[in-house]
């Protein structure tokens, strides 16, 4: 070994061994937190989900399995008031926390989780935000030239082997460019594409956007409380999301006269009016180029019913080729919501987001045990031998859902909602248009 390559191995121990005692002393920190809490009860750092492609307030990982959201009043009452046939087509509901903003002593803000007592679980130590807290850091390193010196890959495999894979993991793992990372492509409304990264930028956008409202309406020790909810797409390995915006009305019966003006504006400039469904954000792994591509919600705004068309049949297209084993059991799963929908009458879901989503990843049949079996998404033969596809349908997004008997109701509906069951039935026909080849 030459003197040189026998330096950069020592250098390369040293800054191994630096960042897995940071490790060690992030999750010594998280216990000491817990242990300090007292009555407060465990403290949980949040982060940002990296699978949010639409809506403007943030989503937040709170663990694996549960995501959570600020708290509206209304929506709370809608989860705990659920008709039992719509439990399937929603995401779990799992109580709420208190959150704060916190900030360190470089100044760096995130927001920490006090889990409400009902809620309480025994802690454990989480090497996700051990994962975030690391490339945060490292993201801060620099040489004594003062370039950034990111790890070896060496450096990178003896660290993730110490890191359960999970989308935290992935995130400090592809900002070291290696081969196998698997980033996002964001497309404007033009189509044009941006810069790549490993994660879809949406999230983080409305987490930056969130973060900074915290800080200039609120004291730092004010307390919000937020909803917790099952992540809907913590079983798949690259999920595939489609956010629509469902309904010919989007204003909630509280809107401001100018905020009503603004949201009939959009629906009446989008295929909301014509189609009663619009793209608000999705994103689709392409197996050829092991990236998502990301689109938002001003590109799904812009879309004429042919674009809308066009970019369903995107979504479900790999790079390689259409998936075309996805289009009935979607079809069946909506089917199956619009006989719900039609039964709740007085219902109003104006501003509610459907969430259509299936694994990137096919998986081979006998490798699909979850630790949620009641909620296990419904399964479709691959378009190759021996493998499968999980799909689901969610409603998500209920700040503005009225009905009989709910809180501070402004008006009462008779029937169903008209603009939902009129968007499903166009979205079910274009997948059967795609479906026939027309």
């Amino acid at each position: 070994m030459t003197t040189e390559k026998a330096r950069e191995k020592t250098e390369d121990l040293t800054a191994l061994s630096s960042v897995l005692q940071l490790l060690l002393l992030h999750q010594a920190m998280v216990v000491q937190n817990s242990a300090d809490a007292g009555d407060a009860g465990v403290r949980v750092q949040l982060e940002p989900f990296l699978h949010q492609v639409g809506g403007h307030l943030s989503v937040m990982k709170y663990d694996e399995d549960t995501v959570c959201k600020p708290l509206v009043s209304r929506e709370q009452r809608f989860y705990e008031s659920l008709p039992l046939a719509m439990k399937q087509f929603t995401p779990q509901y799992k109580g709420t926390i208190t959150v704060h903003l916190q900030k360190d002593s470089l100044g760096h803000l995130s927001l920490v989780a006090i889990p409400l007592k009902e809620n309480q679980e025994p802690f454990k130590v989480s090497t996700e935000s051990a994962a975030v807290a690391i490339w945060q850091t490292l993201q801060q390193t620099t040489t004594s030239s003062g370039g950034t010196r990111p790890l070896s890959q060496w450096q990178h495999a003896q660290l993730t082997h110490s890191l359960k894979e999970s989308p935290a993991t992935a995130l400090l793992r592809s900002e070291f460019h290696l081969s196998t990372h698997v980033t996002s492509l964001l497309e404007d409304a033009n189509g044009n594409q941006a810069e790549r990264r490993s994660f879809n930028p949406w999230g983080l956008h409305c987490h930056q956007a969130h973060l900074t409202r915290l800080c200039t309406e609120y004291p730092e020790n004010k307390r919000h409380r937020f909803l917790l909810l099952e992540n809907v797409v913590s079983q798949y390995k690259h999920p595939c999301i489609l956010d629509l915006k469902m309904g010919t009305r989007q204003h909630g019966d509280d809107a401001s006269e100018e905020k009503k003006a603004r949201h009939m504006m959009k629906c009446a400039q989008s295929t909301s009016a014509c189609l009663g469904v619009r793209i608000c954000g999705m994103q689709v792994y392409q197996t050829d180029k092991k990236h998502f591509l990301c689109k938002d919600k001003y590109y799904g705004r812009k879309l004429s019913v042919e674009g809308f068309r066009q970019a369903l049949y995107q979504f479900l297209h790999n790079g390689t080729c259409l998936r075309t084993e996805l289009l009935e059991p979607i079809q069946r799963q909506l089917r199956a919501l619009l006989s719900v929908i039609r039964s709740q009458s007085s219902y109003r879901f104006y501003s509610s987001s459907l969430l259509i989503i299936y694994d990137g990843q096919e998986q081979l049949e006998g490798n699909l045990g979850g630790p949620h079996p009641r909620e296990a998404p419904q399964i479709a033969h691959g378009s190759s031998p021996g493998s499968l596809t999980k799909v689901d349908i969610r409603m998500i997004d209920f700040a503005h859902t009225t009905y009989r008997g709910s809180w501070n109701e402004h008006t009462t509906y008779d029937g169903p909602d008209p603009g939902y069951i009129f968007g499903l039935e166009n979205l079910i026909q274009i997948l059967r248009d795609i479906q026939e080849g027309e």
